[in-house]
């Protein structure tokens, strides 16, 4: 009750000013009367009696002040008068404000930008129900088929394991799988005669139930629709997808979508802000996981146990710790591995059956590749603006100190009136409050259209990546709280200095204090920026060596003048059969025919959109024996190493001759035909790859060897690899290339034409280049590259800018001194020399700190340079001398000021 009125009084107070005064009045008087009555009963008159007990009490006005201060609403009256005199102040300084606004913005701004991409790529939580409950089997950094044993945690399972867990579990409520095939298909919505674009996300019928996401339209698909191999044609609508191709019509439900030779049904809609989740897609529709066969491309991994392409996400139960669902799942798990493996495992399955193991993640905020990609690069670059806004800060703190030194006077004044010292600590701090406040509105302005920007850079493809980087409560809060913060950084040690004044000698002092040019703070803050500009040159030195470094890597093959387009026969009804076969080989035929087209060729894949893999073994060795080794494969056309630029260096490519019926052959690159055929030719050998089709009739022969090449990035080490006939396997393929010479536009049109006149349902798609495919292998790189390069150029700049101002004060604080010098026969030369000598002895300081610094941060940088060492000494070299160079550049500018005063002017100078 008593903070009831306490609250109520202070509102009043506020509100109410008037009447609180009045009332406050008439309570005073009420006390002297009291004391008057008290003393009059002593003898007195009345006008001794009031006399006597208002000296007793002290003054009136004093007695109201007491009062007042008592509550709380005083307080927030004082930082109301606080923030108006610190906003009068700044006005008056317009340029120092200015400055100070948009430094301040800078720094916020850079922090919040790359926090809020942070924020979309690993902090986010899943709309869903409870999502702490959440974990993922392993951390989700595969996508594709995994075959084999891994000796390491496992990232993909199969079908029948996803099964039999949800038989034999009993830690989790409810267990989901996730398709990590990726499926873009075209398709038809309705009676539509065209076809589009349909990317559709296959998932078990448990996902939705799982994740505890309810429809706004219709309903969502259960297990009961996942049992039967394609007998539930059913899709779920994203309701991003549903506002964009429907307009939002609820007539969506029960509308029909052909994709392949199935019509889908569509029969709910997803909430608003649901996306799925995998971080980084945004599926137009979910479609059971049953219909894998028939969706295109139709993969038939089902009832297979070593077709692992799934991820699991189950729900903990709430009475149950992830370490004893750890403990009990991989149980199960080694039995799973076991089975797996078959009656006679080699002695590479029996190694990973020993190491097979899950680990569980928590998947609150999804699964994403983009996560694994990025996290580290975004850590780095999270610190190198960190010590962006740590310099902006030393800044804005000797701006503050040279500030301080020239209002010393007044504050001498105020202190003499009767302002305590943290009084005027707490005036000055209003001031940078209201500076990073002003820095923190521009910033998070600056931050929303920074953040785009980063999102665009992120994207490895034309089209930006679905992820929301806009500026939402977490985002937010973490702004506040560095615009809190910054104001103790840069304000506090200067506000503290400026309330050590000696009033005596500033209340006498005539001319102009030299205690900020002459600070030992000033002096060490400008010393903090050249270290700590250093340290993210150095680092931006070493991101910008290792993406040359990665730009000059020799892929194995000619990147230019390649045409990569995508074509999906599956999507119009193709079947993996001989007629799909005749398809590629007229298409190839068609576009070689075309002026300027050198050579075309269909493939599994290019470069960098994942690689297809198979353990392999040569036929001599016995099964419990073999050493089977992981071999990639790509299946391709006869013009497949003439269009990619792929050398020969021994025997033959393939030919008409290469056909179904006839002998399985295949061309091995280098380090295949080193492993598997050391010391001899691998001309006519043979070898055999695992899976379904491991039998002797099955047996590859090499007729030919090709260079070495990079098949998913420019870093991955040498790969055995084998290119197989398509002609010889039918099957779907997902690229074709097409080297071409002349105009790129020409071709890409004349290509689709081609195209469509072989069969022209056929969709055609993503017409980019090998070498844009290159590019984007290396986007992170380039990121963490161009951007910490910024950042560190805005840190040179801002370090500039401080021994400049630093040494423009002195020069000018100096001017009697040098006018003496002058006068006494000091050539400019010499003056030249001691502001130069002044300024460089700050830098050689800073650089020797930011060395150190250096030497310790890099260390922690090894996992993304690549062909560069963190310690680097041209880099650092080259960086030093760098800054030393602008260092003096940097105060050229007021030494060059400092010969040319006047003797006679400085001598009367003040």
């Amino acid at each position: 009750m008593a903070l009831l009125r306490n609250m109520v009084s202070g509102l009043r107070s506020l509100f109410r000013k008037e009447r609180a005064e009045r009332e406050l009045d008439e309570e005073l008087r009420g006390y002297l009367e009291m004391a008057a009555v008290e003393k009059m009963k002593e003898g007195m008159s009345r006008q001794e009696a009031l006399r006597a007990a208002r000296l007793e009490r002290g003054s009136v006005d004093f007695a109201k002040e007491v009062v007042r201060s008592g509550g709380w609403e005083s307080f927030l009256e004082t930082c109301w008068r606080d923030l108006h005199f610190a906003g009068r102040t700044l006005r008056k300084s317009p340029g120092f404000t200015a400055i100070a606004v948009l430094t301040l913005a800078l720094g916020i701004g850079a922090n919040t930008a790359i926090f809020s991409l942070m924020n979309a790529l690993m902090l986010r939580t899943l709309p869903v129900k409870n999502p702490t409950q959440l974990v993922l089997f392993g951390a989700g950094k595969w996508g594709g088929i995994m075959d084999e044993l891994p000796n390491r945690s496992w990232q993909l399972f199969s079908f029948p394991f996803y099964r039999q867990l949800q038989r034999e579990n009993s830690v989790f409520s409810d267990v989901t799988a996730i398709s990590s095939m990726s499926s873009g298909p075209h398709g038809t919505i309705g009676d539509a005669a065209e076809t589009e674009g349909i990317y559709a996300q296959l998932v078990s019928g448990t996902y939705f139930s799982t994740l505890g996401v309810s429809p706004i339209l219709g309903r969502m698909f259960g297990d009961e629709d996942d049992r039967i191999p394609g007998g539930s044609p059913v899709a779920v609508a994203s309701y991003s997808w549903w506002k964009r191709r429907f307009g939002g019509h609820p007539s969506i439900v029960g509308q029909k979508m052909t994709i392949g030779s199935t019509v889908y049904t569509i029969i709910g809609v997803t909430p608003q802000g649901f996306s799925g989740t995998t971080v980084g897609e945004s599926p137009d529709v979910w479609i059971p996981l049953s219909m894998e066969e028939v969706l295109p491309p139709g993969w038939k991994g089902l009832n297979d146990k070593r077709f692992q392409s799934l991820y699991i996400i189950a729900r903990r139960r709430p009475e149950v710790s992830v370490e004893q669902a750890q403990i009990y799942l991989n149980v199960l798990f080694k039995e799973a591995a076991r089975e797996m493996a078959g009656p006679q495992p080699t002695k590479k399955q029996l190694d990973g059956i020993q190491h097979a193991f899950i680990e569980l993640t928590p998947a609150a905020s999804g699964l994403s590749r983009l996560r694994v990609q990025f996290s580290r690069p975004l850590g780095a670059l999270m610190a190198a603006v960190g010590l962006v806004l740590l310099i902006a800060c030393t800044n804005i703190a000797n701006l503050l100190l040279a500030r301080a030194t020239n209002r010393q006077r007044e504050i001498a004044v105020r202190m003499s009136m009767g302002a305590g010292r943290w009084r005027v600590i707490r005036q000055l701090l209003t001031e940078s409050l209201i500076l990073a406040m002003l820095g923190a509105v521009l910033g998070v302005a600056l931050a929303s259209w920074a953040s785009k920007l980063l999102l665009v850079m992120v994207s490895a493809s034309a089209e930006t990546l679905p992820l929301d980087v806009g500026l939402d409560s977490r985002v937010l809060v973490f702004a506040l709280l560095v615009s809190l913060a910054t104001p103790l950084l840069f304000g506090m040690a200067p506000a503290w200095l400026a309330a050590q004044v000696d009033l005596n000698s500033s209340l006498k002092q005539q001319g102009r204090s030299t205690a900020a040019a002459n600070s030992p703070l000033a002096r060490a803050l400008v010393v903090a920026q050249v270290a700590f500009s250093l340290v993210l040159l150095v680092g931006a030195g070493l991101f910008l060596r290792t993406l040359v470094n990665l730009t000059n890597v020799d892929p194995g093959f000619d990147k230019n003048n390649v045409l990569v387009f995508g074509i999906e026969p599956a999507s119009v009804g193709y079947q993996e059969d001989s007629r799909l076969t005749r398809l590629y080989e007229e298409i190839e035929s068609r576009v070689s025919a075309i002026p300027g087209v050198r050579a075309a060729s269909f493939c599994f894949f290019t470069f960098n959109q994942g690689a297809w893999s198979e353990d392999a073994w040569t036929p001599e060795e016995s099964p419990e024996a073999k050493n089977d080794q992981e071999v990639i494969y790509n299946k391709v056309g006869k013009g497949f190493f003439s269009t990619i630029g792929l050398t020969l260096l021994a025997g033959r490519k393939f030919e008409q001759q290469d056909t179904e019926n006839s002998p399985k052959v295949a061309i091995i690159n280098e380090t295949m035909a080193r492993r598997f055929f050391p010391n001899e030719s691998p001309l006519g050998r043979r070898f055999r790859m695992d899976g379904p089709d491991a039998k002797p009739e099955n047996d590859k022969m090499v007729i030919g060897v090709v260079r070495d090449a990079k098949y998913t990035g420019l870093k991955e080490r040498r790969w055995p690899a084998a290119y197989l006939a398509y002609s010889q396997e039918p099957g779907y393929l997902w690229d074709f290339a097409v080297r071409f010479s002349g105009d790129a536009q020409f071709t890409v049109s004349a290509v689709r034409q081609a195209i469509h006149e072989v069969d022209p349902r056929l969709p055609v798609t993503d017409a980019g280049t090998l070498g844009e495919q290159v590019d984007r292998s290396v986007v992170d790189q380039r990121l963490t590259a161009q951007l910490s390069g910024f950042f560190s150029l805005v840190a040179l700049f801002l370090a500039c800018m401080g021994i400049y101002g630093l040494m423009s004060y002195a020069v000018v604080h100096r001017t009697n001194e040098i006018g003496i010098r002058a006068a006494f026969g000091a050539q400019p030369g010499q003056i030249l020399r001691l502001i130069l000598r002044q300024g460089f002895v700050l830098a050689a300081f800073g650089v020797a700190v930011g060395i150190g610094l250096a030497f310790l941060v890099t260390r922690f940088l090894g996992s993304l340079l690549f062909g560069v060492q963190p310690l680097d000494p041209a880099t650092f070299v080259g960086v030093a001398l760098l800054l030393a160079l602008t260092a003096l550049a940097a105060c050229y500018i007021p030494a060059r000021r400092a010969t040319r005063v006047d003797p006679l002017a400085a001598l009367r100078y003040e």
